[in-house]
């Protein structure tokens, strides 16, 4: 292997350039650099530095084909980074990816493996599909050494002929709610699945153009589902009616609505009995989705991980649908830490 280092003494240090930065942690304390790369060592730093425990430091001599960490990590972020995103200056080597907006992140897992394969190159980001938030940090990269054959860096840019982290906005389609069921129709009881929608939806800056409120009908489901679609609404929600019990009859009454069903069912708990089918309309392909109940008193359920999604402009079918099995089963803590946990990942 070349080397373009050569170690020296921190006492002969004086007048050197560092080529790296020099961090200093005080346990429970704080860890950050006491000096930064390009500093130059004076005769007061020596016993700083040697408080840190550094009795010798490298000394960079650029070599052709050789590239420092920090240079290195910026060609990572080219190479890997793709829309909506900003990134932090480099920080003992490493820069940070950050959200650009509220989205959807996206990371290609396979090319994910391929890039980390390259040796001495590191990137890790956060679960792929997983909502975040403008300025979160997403990802991070680096290279291992302090500097890095060139040769490694070539291999990944030749990898990467598309993002391998980005994130994805979310539309704001007009919502509509359907919310089935003679007890509410009735008014024997009042309806609590609406106000739970509305809350998710106001996070996820959708506005709810409205809701109907139907008997067990079907037809009259299905009317009041095409309804909101001629309205303009690029989504519809249907609660209610999504057991097997007889009088439970949403999946027909979107069906007759004219939506082509996806998938009825879902291997996620909370979320088992959920539809989702998409109707054609001139606003383009709406997505309906059949909601079970826990949606209305978990925290988290395939709402959460499902309509993300749709909102930045995926089209899921089937097989997204019954992947989700793996890691599909929520945990049902005490206190719920989703999305920091395992739920959907």
């Amino acid at each position: 292997m070349r080397f373009c280092m050569k170690t020296i003494r921190v006492e002969d240090a004086v007048g050197s350039v560092l080529c790296q930065d020099i961090t200093r942690i005080i346990p429970g304390e704080s860890k950050g650099p006491v000096f930064r790369k390009g500093h130059v060592v004076t005769a007061e730093d020596i016993p700083v530095l040697l408080a840190v425990g550094k009795e010798h430091l490298y000394v960079y001599e650029a070599q052709p084909g050789m590239v420092h960490e920090n240079d290195a990590a910026w060609r990572l972020v080219k190479a890997t980074g793709g829309a909506n995103l900003e990134f932090t200056e480099p920080k003992e080597g490493r820069i940070n990816y950050k959200a650009a907006c509220n989205g959807l992140l996206r990371v290609d897992v396979a090319l994910l493996a391929q890039v980390n394969a390259v040796r001495d190159i590191s990137l890790a980001t956060l679960h792929t599909n997983e909502r975040v938030f403008k300025g979160q940090g997403v990802a991070g990269t680096r290279v291992i050494p302090l500097v890095v054959d060139e040769a490694q860096l070539l291999e990944v840019e030749r990898l990467c002929t598309k993002p391998v982290v980005e994130v994805l906005p979310f539309a704001s389609p007009k919502v509509g709610i359907v919310t089935t069921g003679s007890e509410v129709y009735k008014g024997r009881i009042k309806d609590a699945f609406g106000p739970v929608l509305r809350r998710k939806f106001d996070s996820l800056e959708c506005p709810v153009e409205g809701q109907t409120i139907t008997s067990d009908d079907p037809e009259m489901t299905a009317s009041a589902i095409k309804a909101w679609v001629e309205k303009g609404c690029g989504l519809v929600c249907v609660t209610g009616g999504m057991s097997v019990d007889p009088d439970d009859q949403t999946p027909t009454a979107i069906r007759m609505a004219g939506a082509e069903i996806v998938s009825y069912g879902a291997p996620v708990f909370p979320g088992a009995m959920f539809l989702l089918g998409y109707i054609q309309a001139p606003q383009g392909e709406v997505p309906v989705l059949g909601l079970p109940g826990c949606v209305m008193y978990s925290n988290a359920s395939i709402f959460d991980l499902v309509v993300p999604r749709l909102l930045a402009g995926e089209r899921l079918g089937a097989r997204d649908i019954s992947v989700l099995g793996h890691g599909g089963f929520c945990r049902g803590c005490e206190t719920c830490h989703y999305p920091n946990c395992g739920f959907g990942k």
